[in-house]
C-alpha cells in the first residue's frame, strides 16, 4: 500500500544562525526569489493570520529558540492518535469511488514509453573529508547524506516493489554492498513508499534510528535497540567524526497510515539535519504546500540544500493537501529561504497520473522562471552525488 493507494481521499532573530559551539560564523543565504504567481508571504492561503487593518499582515510571532537535544533512545508515552495534526481533510468514500470513474491511478498507457528515458547515472559514492557534505540520490525519497562525518540514510527502500505498486521503473541507485558503513537513519513517516521492511532489515539492529513520534515499537518489535522518537521541533544529537550532528523533526502537511486500523496512530514529517560546523540540510519526506515551510525557514535559517518531493501529484483534487507538485516545491524553496533544491520523489515509483518525465520538466520550467543561478537546482539523475561547497 503506497501513499496514493492508502489515502481514501483528500530568540534568536530569524536572520541569524543557530550558534553551533565550535563552528565559525558563515553568512546568511540569501533567500529564493519569489515565484512568478506564488502567494506573497504573510497571504492568507499560506495558513498566516491578517491583521485587523485591511491589506496588512500580522507580525510575526519571535521565532522560538531551538530544542535543547533530547537523550538517545528514550521511551516516551504518545496519544493515541495524532489526527489532530492534520493540515488537510482525508477524504473518504466518495473521493475513492470518483477516483475509480476517472480510472487516474496511474499515468497514460502513453505515457510510459517516456520511462527509458528517466535519467539514471549510478556513480561511486563521493570520499568526503571533515567538514564535507556530500549527498547521492538513490531514488524516490532514499539518499546517502554524508554530513559531520556521519553516513546517514533517509527512508531508505531498496526494495524493487512496494505494497500495492508497480515495480521501481529506475533501479535503485546505490548498490547495497557499495554503502559505507550506516551510522544513522532517520524516516519520515510510515507509509511503504518511505518505510520498506525488507531494506529495514538489512541493517544492523543497533543502527541508530531517529522516527517520528509514535513509531518506535515498530522498530524495536524488530530488534533495533537505539530508536528515538521524537515530536515536532524536538532534536537529538548523535557524535560524528567532526562532532555531534544535530537532528530536528520539523512538521510536514502529510498523514499515516499502514493497516486498516492505524491512520495517524503515528506522526510524520521532515528533518533538519546541521553539522557541527553548521552546514544545513532539509529533508521534507512527503508534504503538501502550506505554512509549515516558513516557520521551518524562520526557526532553522540558512538551510543549504532543501531535498524536496515534486511528483505523485496528480490528481490535483485528491493529492494537492498531501503532496506538493514542481511549482509549489519552488515556492516551499523560497518560503525555507534554502540555498539549493533537490527534486526527489519522482522518477522511481509511478505512484499516481501524471506521466513520468512531467515533474522534471515543471521543475525545470518553474526554477528557471524564478531567475535563480541553474547551479542551485540539483536535479539530479539518480544514483547521482554532489558535494556541498
Amino acid at each position: 500500500m503506497t501513499d496514493h493507494a492508502e489515502q481514501a481521499e483528500p530568540a534568536e532573530p530569524a536572520e541569524r544562525r543557530r550558534a553551533t559551539p565550535g563552528a565559525a560564523a558563515r553568512p546568511r543565504l540569501a533567500p529564493a526569489a519569489p515565484v512568478p504567481g506564488a502567494p506573497e508571504l504573510g497571504a492568507p492561503e499560506l495558513g498566516i493570520p491578517e491583521a485587523g487593518v485591511p491589506g496588512t499582515a500580522a507580525p510575526e510571532p519571535p521565532v522560538p529558540e531551538p530544542a535543547a537535544p533530547r537523550p538517545l533512545g528514550e521511551s516516551r508515552r504518545w496519544p493515541r492518535s495524532f489526527a489532530d495534526r492534520l493540515t488537510s481533510p482525508l477524504p473518504g468514500v466518495r473521493a475513492l469511488a470518483r477516483l475509480a470513474r476517472e480510472g487516474r491511478l496511474r499515468p497514460p498507457l502513453e505515457s510510459l514509453r517516456e520511462i527509458p528515458e528517466l535519467p539514471f547515472e549510478p556513480g561511486p559514492l563521493p570520499l568526503t573529508g571533515p567538514g564535507e557534505t556530500a549527498l547521492t540520490w538513490a531514488g524516490h525519497a532514499s539518499w546517502v547524506l554524508r554530513i559531520g562525518g556521519l553516513t546517514v540514510l533517509t527512508d531508505p527502500v531498496w526494495a524493487r516493489r512496494i505494497l500495492g505498486t508497480p515495480a521501481r521503473v529506475t533501479p535503485v541507485g546505490v548498490r547495497w554492498e557499495d554503502l559505507p558503513p550506516v551510522d544513522a537513519v532517520v524516516i519520515s513517516h510510515n507509509h511503504f513508499d518511505h518505510l520498506d521492511a525488507p531494506t529495514v532489515r538489512r541493517l544492523p539492529t543497533a543502527t541508530p534510528v531517529f522516527v517520528p513520534a509514535g513509531l518506535a515499537r515498530w522498530f524495536r518489535a524488530r530488534g533495533f535497540t537505539r530508536v528515538t522518537e521524537l515530536d515536532w521541533w524536538e532534536a537529538a544529537e548523535l557524535s560524528g567524526a567532526d562532532g555531534p550532528v544535530r537532528f530536528d523533526f520539523v512538521p510536514a502537511h502529510h498523514w499515516s497510515k499502514r493497516t486498516l486500523t492505524d491512520t495517524c496512530r503515528s506522526l510524520w514529517g521532515g528533518w533538519v539535519i546541521t553539522a557541527p560546523d553548521g552546514q544545513r540540510v532539509y529533508f521534507a519526506g512527503d508534504t503538501g504546500y502550506g505554512h509549515w515551510f516558513q516557520q521551518i525557514g524562520r526557526r532553522y535559517p540558512g538551510i543549504d540544500v532543501a531535498l524536496l518531493p515534486i511528483g505523485a501529484y496528480e490528481p490535483r483534487w485528491m493529492l494537492s493537501g498531501v503532496h506538493i507538485d514542481p511549482e509549489q516545491a519552488v515556492r516551499a524553496h523560497r518560503d525555507l529561504g534554502a540555498r539549493v533544491l533537490a527534486p526527489m520523489h519522482w522518477s522511481t515509483f509511478l505512484l499516481s497520473a501524471e506521466p513520468p518525465l512531467e515533474p522534471l520538466h515543471r521543475i525545470r520550467a518553474a526554477w528557471e522562471a524564478t531567475g535563480r543561478p541553474r547551479e542551485e537546482l540539483w536535479d539530479l539523475p539518480v544514483g547521482t552525488s554532489r558535494v556541498l561547497e
